[in-house]
């Protein structure tokens, strides 16, 4: 699976975990030059507390378009270390 974003690959990895219909990729396979902190969690009765990071690629921002779950729940134990992406990312093979 590859994760694209504003023309660069974000994340690559043959080996995702799908979750409602989101691939969590492996945090090794996410390129670290295109995120940045954010302050927004949200949280999910059955993952957890979401942290959110901002896409950042040549100048163009797309916020909050990543996220990841640093301590799930035990129901969502196996997307620990993971982050997946949202608006705007396209995650296809």
């Amino acid at each position: 699976m590859k994760a694209t974003w504003n023309g660069a690959v974000i994340a690559e990895s043959d080996d995702t975990v799908v979750v409602e219909g989101n691939h969590y990729f492996p945090a090794e396979a996410v390129r670290p030059e295109y995120l940045r902190d954010s302050a927004t969690t949200t949280l999910c009765p059955w993952k957890g507390r979401a942290r959110y990071k901002t896409l950042v690629v040549e100048g163009a921002e797309n916020p909050d378009a990543a996220w990841y779950y640093p301590r799930p729940t035990p129901l969502a134990g196996r997307i620990r270390g993971r982050f997946a992406f949202g608006p705007g990312v396209d995650v296809r093979d």
